[in-house]
């Protein structure tokens, strides 16, 4: 799985704008792009003006084809004014320990 994380800086009288635009970039990538697996915004506990993006996708390329589309486009079309970023913080694949994924899955299904 590929996996990027960046980070936003954004002034407080944006902060609003900001969360709409990366809320509905999510969850229209997730719904139209059927390579994206994971899209998150968080806010920094410690700064209210950052924000992050986590996100993950089936492959590399499955993360070109979401910087190519639309949702991508207008996100950034909406934040270019007045964002600072992406700074970027993780790009790459995720290496998983098989034992250690056998037991998360064998945990989460008796937590279910």
């Amino acid at each position: 799985m590929y996996n990027i994380a960046v980070s936003f800086d954004i002034p407080a009288e944006h902060r609003e704008t900001f969360i709409a635009a990366a809320l509905e970039d999510g969850r229209n990538s997730a719904r139209d792009e059927p390579g994206t697996r994971r899209f998150e915004l968080i806010a920094d506990a410690d700064n209210l003006e950052r924000f992050y993006l986590n996100e993950a996708y089936d492959d590399e390329a499955a993360f070109d084809v979401h910087c190519k589309g639309d949702h991508f486009a207008k996100f950034f079309a909406i934040i270019e004014g007045f964002a600072t970023g992406p700074v970027w913080l993780i790009k790459g694949t995720r290496i998983e320990d098989p034992a250690t994924s056998a037991t998360f899955a064998t945990a989460t299904a008796h937590n279910a």
